[in-house]
C-alpha cells in the first residue's frame, strides 16, 4: 500500500532535471526571438522615415514638372524644403523630425536621406532622383 501512495504523489510533480530542460528551451527561444523583435521595431520606425522621404520626393517631382529643373538645396539647411512646399510639420512624426532628413540637390539631381535618431549603428534610408534606394535600414528579416 505504501508503494501505491508514493507513486501517486510522484506522478504529479516535476523533477529538477525536467524544470531545467524547460528553462533551457525557453532561454534558447528568447535568444532567437529578441533580435528578430528588435529588427522589426527598427524597421517599423524606419517606415516613418521612408514615408517622409516619399513626401519630399513627390515635392521634388512636382517642382521639376513646374520648373524643368530641381531647386538647389543643401543638407545644412533643412528649412529650404519650404521651396518645395514641404514644412517642418509635414515631416514631423513620432520618430522623425525635419532635422532627421538631409536633402542635397542641384539642377539635375537630388538625394534625400532619413536618419533614425538614437540608434547605433546609424539606421539610414537614401533615395535619389532615379528612384535608387540605399542605406543601412533594417528590413526585419
Amino acid at each position: 500500500m505504501h508503494t501505491l501512495v508514493s507513486q501517486s504523489r510522484r506522478s504529479g510533480a516535476f523533477t529538477l532535471i525536467e524544470l531545467m530542460i524547460v528553462v533551457v528551451i525557453v532561454a534558447i527561444l528568447a535568444l532567437v526571438a529578441i533580435p528578430l523583435y528588435q529588427g522589426n521595431v527598427v524597421a517599423a520606425k524606419m517606415s516613418e522615415g521612408i514615408a517622409g522621404c516619399g513626401s519630399i520626393r513627390t515635392a521634388f517631382r512636382v517642382y521639376y514638372a513646374a520648373h524643368a529643373a530641381y531647386p538647389v538645396l543643401t543638407a545644412q539647411n533643412a528649412s529650404q524644403l519650404s521651396v518645395l512646399g514641404v514644412g517642418a510639420t509635414d515631416l514631423a512624426g513620432k520618430y522623425f523630425a525635419v532635422t532627421n532628413y538631409a536633402v542635397t540637390s542641384d539642377a539635375t539631381t537630388y538625394t534625400i536621406t532619413a536618419t533614425l535618431p538614437g540608434y547605433t549603428p546609424t539606421q539610414t534610408y537614401i533615395i535619389n532622383q532615379a528612384g535608387v534606394e540605399s542605406g543601412t535600414y533594417t528590413t526585419g528579416n
